[in-house]
């Protein structure tokens, strides 16, 4: 029997499927009981998070690793995801699932910097790890939508939930930025092998096409999600790629101009630059001098 998929396209349709009175059409907080879903995976037409309490293997299917605390788990899903939780079932035994659509955000100001919490966009494997202390404050983010819920739906009732949907989520971006310093040591060796994946395009000469070192191609080299990737680059460097990039380029041209043979032009063609005009532009921006001079002040 091939593997089956529960759609839901609305939170009304959600509620049903989980025995759930629908309080808004729009927006649901949903306990997730032991689940009786005969599904091995569901597809959400609108934002899920799950704030997951109970899981069979640990949550090893959510990424979890030594060091990330172990008492809840959150995963962030946008309209249109598949999401199964193990082998086991496609949702976990116990959480919460906070179940809203796009249209509830209409005329809030959340709908306009929804897209600045990129967590929506990590993969399952990528998932919040939180502390007790943590879970306790989501928690009760959980309470404070489904009270407002029980509420009549008025002309503020939008605005009002929109801005418990947007605490929660500032809560959820401060303690995934903690869970980047709790993995700082395999945060450093992710950071090692990027570099050591520049290393080897500049050997093989894979820069000479610009296209290239992009971050959905380091993202994927290092098993990453590309938001994920950029987030935990942005955390670590204080850079975007780019600025990486340029910097870890200007490193290498130091070292590539200092032997024999090597002019600013061949430099700037193995590097990838446009141009030898564009790479001594942004290298006497950097250093102060042209390659050039650099090459005979080392020389």
């Amino acid at each position: 029997m091939k593997p089956s998929t529960l759609n839901l396209k609305t939170v009304c349709e959600c509620n049903r499927s989980f025995n759930c009175r629908t309080l808004h059409p729009q927006i649901s907080v949903i306990n997730l009981q032991r689940p009786d879903l005969e599904h091995d995976a569901v597809k959400f037409e609108f934002y899920a998070i799950l704030f997951i309490e109970k899981c069979e293997d640990g949550c090893g299917c959510c990424g979890r690793r030594a060091d990330d605390y172990t008492c809840a788990t959150m995963v962030f899903l946008q309209p249109g995801e598949i999401f199964r939780m193990s082998e086991a079932g496609a949702l976990p035994d116990k959480g919460w699932l906070l179940a809203f659509h796009p249209d509830l955000l209409y005329r809030t100001p959340l709908k306009n910097h929804l897209g600045n919490y990129t967590f929506f966009s990590y993969r399952k494997e990528e998932a919040l790890h939180l502390s007790q202390r943590e879970a306790a404050t989501v928690t009760d983010c959980m309470q404070h939508i489904a009270e407002e819920l029980q509420h009549a739906v008025d002309t503020h009732s939008a605005t009002i939930l929109s801005r418990l949907i947007e605490l929660m989520l500032d809560y959820c971006t401060r303690f995934y930025e903690r869970q980047f310093i709790t993995r700082q040591t395999g945060n450093q060796s992710l950071l090692e092998r990027l570099d050591s994946l520049f290393e080897q395009c500049i050997r093989s000469g894979a820069l000479c096409d610009t296209g290239l070192f992009t971050a959905a191609f380091c993202a994927a080299k290092l098993g990453l999600s590309t938001p994920y990737f950029q987030d935990l680059l942005k955390f670590e460097t204080g850079k975007t790629l780019d600025e990486y990039f340029q910097l870890k380029r200007l490193e290498a041209a130091k070292g590539l101009l200092l032997k024999a043979g090597n002019t600013p032009a061949d430099v700037a063609r193995r590097l990838g630059y446009e141009s030898v005009q564009y790479f001594s532009l942004l290298f006497k921006k950097s250093t102060g001098i042209s390659p050039s001079q650099y090459r005979c002040s080392r020389n």
